[in-house]
This record gives C-alpha cells, structure tokens and sequence, in this order.
C-alpha cells in the first residue's frame, strides 16, 4: 500500500496508541563517543504548515529507512506527503553524518487492512531521494535477549538514548519488552547482537509506563530488500 491509498484508513490512527505518562522512564542518553557507532539511526522528520514532528528511523540499505507506519500520518490521521519528509542519519546536537529527502514510501499492507492501525504491522519503508554514504544496518533472525533499543526522543530531541539490557518476549505477534521509550522513539529498531554485530529484529511502536510493544521483522520487509521477491501475508 502506497501514501496515496491511506487517507481512508487513519482517522483513528492517535486513539489506538497507547499513550506515555509523562512520569515514565526514558531511555537514558547514549555516551557522545559512542554516537559515531549508530549512525545508521537517525530521525525521520516531518514538516508542514505550522507543524513539525519527529520520529526515529534506521538505514537498513543505503537508500531505505525503515520505520513506523504511524510515523508517516499527519494530525489530522491523512498520509504525510512523502516531500514533506526528510531523514538525518546520526542527528547529534546540530551535526548530522547524511541526510536526504524522502522520494516515496510504503506501510505494510497489513496495517490498515481493517481501516484502523493494526499495531501488528505498524511498519513503513521509506525509500531516500539518493543513497546516503553511512553503512546500514543489516537485519537480524529469531528475537531473543538481551534486547537493545536506540532512538530519539522528545525529552532529548537531539541526541541519541539507548538501553542495550532490555528483556522481553513474543506478545502474540508483538514483542513486549521491559524497557519504556518516549514519543519520538517510535519507528526506532529493536536490535539483538548477533555474531559480535548489533542486528534489526524489530520497529518500536507503542508504550506505557512499564513497558514498549515492537512489531517484528517480517518476510514482507525482507520481500522489500529483495525486490520482486513474493509475499504471502
């Protein structure tokens, strides 16, 4: 499913997350000599008349970030315009490693089968105006602990927070896992380390005060990093 083809599916889009008291933990700010390690995070920014937002994303091929599909609905639940969206990889207090617009994007075509945000697939995929020159991410396999999250978020816009201790387990289709996060961490990678390398097992998606619901890597995800290859929900 394509920006285009959402506008019927999100007015209720907001009501389905759950919302972050203002008292929870945050995700404690990531060292600045450790900053240069993640720069394949960074934020997925939104612009418009008298609005701005913000979200966390992750190269996961040099022109695809990857992030949540409610990430990408405006105020008013429509579909943002895929120019009004820009990615800053490695954003830390005014100095970037590269960015670049957003020249279209994709949600999940499980997120608004049912015309409201299925938290089970609140995945979006964005594809970059041009390649970026920071080294992606690469997916991972099979979830298991100790899981990390690393993102932005509104207490510390500009600088990365992380918790690389957080534990968890499949919730039915979602991971439930220990750690709170914020809004702007959402869209934001669960990553395992797998073989001495940090891996993408999943996208942040919701939260309350104890903890933070992520939706898994699916086979439509990868499908996408292969091009033409098939999908079956």
């Amino acid at each position: 499913m394509t920006f285009r083809s959402l506008a019927a599916h999100l007015p209720r889009l907001f009501a389905l997350l759950i919302v972050l008291p203002a008292a929870a933990d945050d995700l404690p700010p990531l060292p600045p000599a450790d900053h240069a390690a993640w720069h394949a995070i960074g934020r997925v920014n939104t612009r418009g008349y008298n609005r701005r937002g913000m979200c966390s994303g992750t190269l996961i091929a040099p022109d695809l970030v990857l992030t949540a599909a409610h990430c990408v609905a405006g105020p008013e639940g429509d579909p943002v315009a895929p120019e009004r969206l820009h990615f800053v990889a490695g954003w830390f207090g005014g100095n970037y490693a590269d960015h670049s617009e957003v020249a279209s994007y994709e949600v999940h075509p499980g997120a608004y089968r049912t015309h409201t945000l299925d938290i089970e697939h609140d995945v979006a995929l964005l594809t970059l105006a041009r390649p970026l020159e920071v080294p992606p991410l690469t997916l991972g396999a099979a979830p298991a602990p100790p899981f990390a999250l690393v993102g932005y978020h509104d207490l510390r816009p500009n600088r990365l927070s992380a918790r690389f201790d957080c534990t968890g387990a499949r919730d039915h289709a979602l991971l439930r896992l220990d750690c709170p996060v914020r809004p702007g961490n959402s869209g934001g990678p669960v990553l395992v380390r797998e073989g001495g390398d940090w891996r993408v097992i999943g996208v942040v998606s919701a939260t309350n005060a104890q903890t933070s619901l992520a939706v898994p890597v699916d086979e439509w995800l990868r499908a996408r990093l292969t091009r033409g290859s098939p999908y079956t929900p």
